[in-house]
């Protein structure tokens, strides 16, 4: 199955049923690759509408649970606090591909699969 694109919406309902299950997060930029692995326990938004520059995200998704994340050193240590954040702008894309969702923004590519 090819990447099919998606609404917010769309991607919202799908991310949420994999609830419950381990995933893998896996961020690009520019030089740098982050892998984020945690037991979603639930998905959330944030609506940042008191900003002072445009380094605060004016929305976010917000992947909640306990998880690790992986260090300078390739080591997994335990997230900082139970929440992985994806800053989101309105050109973000939202793709599925049957296994993986794919997510670019301004800042960079996710990619969430299942582990």
């Amino acid at each position: 199955m090819g990447q099919q694109s998606l609404s917010i919406e769309e991607f919202n309902e799908k991310l949420k049923s994999w609830t419950g299950k381990n995933i893998k997060i896996t961020k690009r930029e520019i030089n740098d690759l982050d892998e984020t692995v945690m037991a979603l326990t639930s998905v959330s938004y944030t609506n940042n509408t008191r900003r002072i520059d445009d380094y605060v995200p004016e929305h976010s998704l917000m992947l909640n649970g306990e998880g690790e994340i992986e260090n300078e050193d390739d080591e997994m240590e335990p997230l900082p606090a139970p929440i992985y954040e994806i800053p989101l702008n309105d050109e973000a894309e939202y793709s599925f591909n049957g296994t993986s969702f794919s997510l670019k923004t301004d800042r960079g590519t996710y990619s969430i699969e299942q582990e």
